[in-house]
This record gives C-alpha cells, sequence and structure tokens, in this order.
C-alpha cells in the first residue's frame, strides 16, 4: 500500500492586496522539510515556491476534490532555515506585505527561472579553492579609541553604536571585529552592508586583501542590485552553503541566507537608501538590529552622524532616565593621524551669499581658494545635489515653463545632449528653439544644476595652472555621467590617482569615499533643506555636509608634506542657521540635542510612530476619495488600537502627478508602535474591501508604509 501524499503548504510571489492569501496548499508525493524549494503550478505558469510548514493527510479529500502537485524539488538547495523564515514572517507582518510576496523577492531572481535540473548543473561546477588557514593577517595598528571601540564589541551584547568622526578608523574596527569573529568560529559568517552600490566596490577590496588569503579567494562575496542574475546566484547559494564567509551588499543583502550568522555591521547606518521605496518598504537596519536579536549575532552600527533614532536609542542613563538606550554608543572623536595636527577635521568657513553680487555662482573668496589649491597640486570637490543643466527651461515674455506633461514636475534642461528630461518618469523631448506657446527665442534656463556648475568653474579656471604647468582639470560625478558599466570605477580612479583637480558632484560623492587628495569641500547651493515642510530635511542636509566636510583632510601624511589645513566651505543666505552653526564646530551631540528636543515637543519619531497609505489613481478625488471611505470604515468598525492611532486627512503628494498617475496619502501616527500594528493589521481587510467598492473603481493601487521616511 502506497504512502498517503503529504498536504504542503508553500509561500508564493502573491502581493498582498491579491487576496490570494500567504500559503497555498500542494500535494507532496514525499515530505518535504520546512524551508525547501520547489516549484508548483499556480495558473497556467510553474513558479518558484518556499515550504513554510507541511501536515500529514490524514483522511481523503472530499470527493470531487482535487489538489495540485508540487511539480519539483530543488534538492540541490538546502533548506532555508528557520531563522531566516522568522526574519520573512517578521518583516512581512510588520511592513504589511504578503509573506511570499517578502520570502521571494530575497531570493535571487534567476532562482526562480531554474528547473531542478538547471540548477544541479550549476552546482556541480567547481568551487572556489580555499585559502591558507596557516596565513597570518596582518594587522594595523589600532588607536586607542579604535581598541577601545573592538574590546567593547568583543566582551560586550550590544547592540553598538559606533559614533566616529570622518576619517577616525571606523572600517577598520569593523575588520578587526570580524576577523575575531572568523578565527574563534569556524562557521560563523559575517554581513557587511553600506548605503549605495558605488561604496562596495572599494569596501570589497580591503575585506578581500585582507582576508582572501587566510580564508580562500570565495570568502568575500557581495550582494546588490548591481550585478548580473547570475553573479547574484553564485554570491547567494555561497553564502547560503556557508563558504562564504562575509557578505558584503546593500540593503537587499538584509535578507540573505546566513546559517552561521555571528556578525553584523551597517555601516553609514544613517543614510536613507537603507529605506527600500518600492515594494515591502522596509528598513534594512531595523532588520538588522532585529536579525542579530533573533539570531543571537552582534549587531554594530557605525556613522559620524548617526540617525536621530539611532541617537535617541543609545543615550546613557541619567538620574531622569536611569535605564537609557538599548544600544551601547561608543565615540571615536579623533581622525586617524590627529595627533601630529595634521588629520584634523576641517575648518568650516561660511560665506554670506547676501553680501554677494546677484546670481553670483562661486563667491570671489571660494574661487581664489579653489584657484590656490588648483595651483599648489591639492584637489578640490563641489557638492550640488542637483543633477542636469538647469531645473527648468522658462520664457521671459509668456513665462512658459518646461513642465512635464505626464507629472506635476518640471523637465530638467540637460545641455551635454539637448534633451529635456523629467526625473521622475523619464519623459524625454528635445529642446525647443523657441518657446512652444508663444514663439519667443529667448527662452532661458532657471537654476543650477551640476551640469551648469562644472561649465562655469571650466570658464573661471581656464587660466589656472597646475604644478606641472597643464591648465586645471575639471571632473562631474553624478548618475548622468556613471551610466554605463565600469564608468564610476573609472572616474573614481582619476579622482585618486591626481588626474582631477576639481571634482563636482552630487551626493554620490559626499558618502564613504577614501579620498586622500582632497583638501577643501565647498557647499554651493544648500540653502533648499533649511525650510522644507519635512521635519527630517534639517538632519538629512547635516548629515550631508558633515559627511562632504569628512572627504577633506583623509590623509595626515599627505597634509603633513602639503603644509596645509583642510577646509569646508558653505555658500548660504542663511549662514547663521543652526544647522550651519552646529557644522562650523563639527558638533554633532548639539546638533542632534536640539532637533531631539524639537521632536519630543511636537510628539515627532522617536517619540511617536507613524505609518503612511499611499493610493495611486486615474485623479486625485478618486485616491483621495478611497483613503477618506477606508478611514471612515474604520472608525465606524472600531477596529483595535484605533483609540490611540490619530488618522490625519489625506492629501495630496508634494509630487502629485506621476506618469499620469494622481496620488494621495494620508498619515497615521501613535504614541504605541504595538497599537499602530495592531490597527493596521485589522485595517488591511477593511482596505480590501473598500478597494472592491464600485466607486473606488478609478483606484489603481494602494500601499502602506511603515516607518515612513518621506511624508
Amino acid at each position: 500500500m502506497s504512502a498517503r501524499p503529504s498536504i504542503v503548504h508553500v509561500a508564493l510571489q502573491t502581493p498582498s492586496h491579491s487576496g490570494v492569501g500567504d500559503l497555498l496548499s500542494y500535494a507532496s508525493e514525499r515530505p518535504l522539510a520546512p524551508g525547501t524549494l520547489v516549484r508548483v503550478p499556480l495558473g497556467a505558469r510553474e513558479v518558484l515556491g518556499v515550504v513554510w510548514d507541511a501536515d500529514e493527510a490524514t483522511g481523503e479529500l472530499p470527493e470531487g476534490a482535487t489538489m495540485r502537485a508540487i511539480a519539483g524539488v530543488l534538492d540541490g538547495v538546502a533548506p532555508l532555515d528557520l531563522p531566516w523564515r522568522r526574519l520573512v514572517a517578521f518583516a512581512a507582518r510588520y511592513y504589511q506585505r504578503a509573506l511570499g510576496e517578502v520570502a521571494l523577492a530575497a531570493l535571487p531572481p534567476q532562482l526562480r527561472d531554474l528547473k531542478p535540473e538547471q540548477l544541479a548543473r550549476r552546482l556541480r561546477r567547481p568551487a572556489t579553492a580555499a585559502g591558507d588557514n596557516s596565513d597570518a593577517i596582518q594587522n594595523i595598528a589600532l588607536t586607542a579609541e579604535q581598541e577601545s571601540a573592538r574590546a567593547r564589541i568583543a566582551a560586550e551584547k550590544g547592540p553598538f553604536l559606533l559614533f566616529g568622526s570622518t576619517g577616525s578608523g571606523k572600517t577598520e574596527v569593523y575588520l578587526r571585529c570580524v576577523q575575531e569573529m572568523l578565527e574563534a568560529d569556524a562557521t560563523a559568517q559575517a554581513l557587511v552592508m553600506v548605503p549605495e552600490i558605488n561604496l562596495t566596490p572599494q569596501l570589497e577590496e580591503r575585506f578581500v586583501g585582507r582576508f582572501a588569503p587566510r580564508f580562500g579567494a570565495g570568502a568575500v562575496v557581495s550582494l546588490h542590485s548591481g550585478m548580473t542574475n547570475p553573479q547574484r546566484l553564485k554570491s547567494w547559494l555561497a553564502a547560503h552553503s556557508g563558504s562564504a564567509r562575509i557578505v558584503l551588499g546593500t540593503r537587499m543583502a538584509v535578507f540573505a541566507s546566513l546559517p552561521g550568522l555571528k556578525l553584523i555591521v551597517v555601516d553609514e547606518e544613517h543614510d536613507p537608501s537603507y529605506k527600500q521605496q518600492e515594494g515591502t518598504r522596509y528598513s534594512a537596519r531595523d532588520l538588522a538590529i532585529w536579525r542579530g536579536r533573533e539570531q543571537g549575532a552582534k549587531v554594530l552600527l557605525g556613522s559620524a552622524t548617526p540617525s536621530l533614532e539611532s541617537w535617541h536609542a543609545s543615550r546613557p542613563p541619567t538620574p531622569e532616565d536611569p535605564e537609557g538606550g538599548r544600544y551601547v554608543r561608543m565615540h571615536m572623536p579623533s581622525r586617524i593621524g590627529s595627533g601630529t595636527g595634521a588629520g584634523a577635521l576641517p575648518r568650516v568657513r561660511r560665506v554670506d551669499m547676501n553680501q554677494q553680487p546677484r546670481r553670483t555662482v562661486f563667491s570671489a573668496p571660494l574661487l581664489q581658494a579653489i584657484t590656490e589649491r588648483v595651483a599648489r597640486g591639492e584637489q578640490s570637490m563641489v557638492l550640488l545635489n542637483r543633477r542636469g543643466y538647469a531645473p527648468v527651461l522658462h520664457c521671459a515674455d509668456c513665462g512658459w515653463k518646461s513642465d512635464c506633461p505626464h507629472c506635476s514636475a518640471h523637465q530638467v534642461f540637460h545641455k551635454t545632449d539637448r534633451t529635456l528630461r523629467c526625473h521622475h518618469c523619464g519623459f524625454a523631448v528635445r529642446v525647443p528653439y523657441h518657446c512652444p506657446t508663444c514663439g519667443s527665442p529667448d527662452i532661458q534656463p532657471m537654476g543650477r544644476g551640476t551640469e551648469q556648475l562644472e561649465e562655469q568653474l571650466g570658464a573661471l579656471l581656464r587660466n589656472v595652472q597646475r604644478p606641472d604647468g597643464e591648465p586645471a582639470r575639471i571632473a562631474r560625478i553624478d548618475a548622468d555621467t556613471t551610466k554605463a558599466k565600469g564608468a564610476l570605477e573609472a572616474q573614481l580612479a582619476q579622482v585618486h590617482s591626481g588626474e582631477v583637480d576639481v571634482l563636482v558632484g552630487t551626493q554620490m560623492i559626499a558618502k564613504g569615499h577614501d579620498f586622500r587628495r582632497i583638501t577643501l569641500v565647498a557647499a554651493v547651493q544648500p540653502d533648499g533643506a533649511l525650510f522644507s515642510s519635512d521635519f527630517r530635511a534639517p538632519e538629512r542636509l547635516f548629515a550631508l555636509l558633515m559627511q562632504a566636510a569628512g572627504r577633506a583632510g583623509r590623509d595626515a601624511a599627505y597634509m603633513a608634506a602639503q603644509s596645509t589645513q583642510c577646509e569646508m566651505w558653505v555658500q548660504s543666505f542663511h549662514p547663521q542657521h543652526a544647522v550651519f552653526e552646529a557644522l562650523r564646530t563639527h558638533n554633532y551631540e548639539a546638533f542632534a540635542a536640539q532637533q531631539l528636543k524639537e521632536r519630543e515637543e511636537a510628539a515627532m519619531p522617536p517619540f511617536s510612530y507613524q505609518a503612511l497609505v499611499r493610493a495611486d489613481a486615474r485623479t486625485q478625488e478618486v485616491a483621495q476619495g478611497f483613503l477618506s471611505a477606508a478611514t471612515a470604515a474604520a472608525h465606524a468598525a472600531g477596529l483595535p488600537g484605533i483609540d490611540l492611532v490619530t488618522l490625519f486627512p489625506p492629501v495630496p503628494l508634494t509630487i502629485q502627478r506621476v506618469a499620469n498617475v494622481e496620488r494621495a496619502q494620508m498619515l497615521m501616527e501613535s504614541p504605541s508602535r504595538a497599537a499602530l500594528q495592531r490597527f493596521l493589521a485589522a485595517w488591511q481587510p477593511v482596505l480590501q474591501t473598500t478597494r472592491s467598492r464600485p466607486e473606488h473603481k478609478g483606484l489603481i493601487r494602494w500601499l502602506v508604509d511603515v516607518d515612513p521616511l518621506a511624508i
């Protein structure tokens, strides 16, 4: 008598608003362990799924009932372990998404397309040879501050917040902690995350250089969306099998399958790039904290300008607050080499643009400082967080502006290819020779982007020579100049080799890069964020300027040889603003204290918890109508937690229309995270029901964003 088939419950990639449910049941001829990867039929397709649990069938199915069978099992891949499944389940529950949506998005894309036999062939390929375990790692001597941080991380449980000035050697602390963990446990693994793809290559170079001789070339792998699908699959399999001891990656790496995980490092933890803005809107930093606690791994957050949430969570105990925060805060205020006097933080110089001639881009003192540095063979960096030549074209005769026909935004003028391009929907047209409305040929750019800065600097420095007699060389790094594969690496190599005298760019150049010859950094138009409606705008501006300032004077030996002082120049119409006052003294603590006081008085995060519900529709009336109806239904039903949740009226987004889709959102706020979560979970079916009503037929989609960073 043949064994009765097992019934397995499988997580599939089905969106939460599809109504399909978290798990679908299938029949299996043999028992399958939870975490097993399988291929199953779904409609007319065959898709990848993850077995979440299984039941032994105890009776026959009702007459006439059928259950579709598993189509194939990916036997070559070990089942995903319980800690990984718990992480996925928590992320789905907390961020209000379907279980399978989160689980399948966390797996490499190519894994979804491979048949079991194709995967088996791939797994038979020879693995990378292991390293020689007898090779000793050549360690760099630690400073007293670095050694203190390393010792505390080794001795205490954490989580840890490493508050270290730019250039204080935080990366060396990461390397030493990873090394000690790998040497103490032959099966241990480490996850090291950076906020952006362009920071991964230089970090990978340091980790490979340090650990490959001891643990093998395959011991360090990367995981980020800039890799090809085969590369991502190879790295993921190496991490999942345990052969990769260190995984370097961006936010997606927080979901990597790491059975031996013992340490998680989140570098530049304040960076908003750790928050996913599409699909499941998770925070990789917050998930790293949760995963570390659940899996027994230490978590180390590092930043020169920590997020106010992390800063508040690491507050030391006081008589008024005897428990303090739940993180361990460690401080490394000194730059490497600062004991010689050459590695000091840059001097901040503020230029009052009210005293400059109208429409001045580079003030005379700043231009003189850049000129002197070019003549001495030093490098300068100019920051403007706006790409393109100008944000808008304008007709002086009739007032026409280069508005995008599909979005409530302007098309940006790009002079290099003579196009008007929308940075929201991608729509592009050639620049008109005359005004489309009145025919006037007098259409002018308004505002400035990095293209225009590069052009103007070229004109201003055309007669300035380098020490070798060559003319000054200017380069621009932004999303437009780094589209081609390998372009960013090539441009950074030119900067590092000294071929570039002045580097112009967006925030891409302000974070994490270890430029050794830059002695001057300038922010030419930073005022836009000072009076934003977003309460986080001052925090982001301060972090960006501090990070940018940190690119100057990083090589103490070079600074000593040049006998020069590094500088950060800020051109502003509001030079006495609190942000610039704190920047002048590099006083993050004072800035954070002032910001946290304001937020506590206004009951803003981290003293409250927020979520957004966004609706996209054909008209703004339908989008807001759906949100209003769902709110009324929530109040009528008396949903759990609603007594502790404030639901604000729906409003249009700042960019109201994108690609002909109208967007509205409503904010929810609560002093209790648990109450907000209870309410959101109970509200999901109400949103589903409201969506199905005839009056909301024009609704395209809706989504929930928990702990939003942009409101």
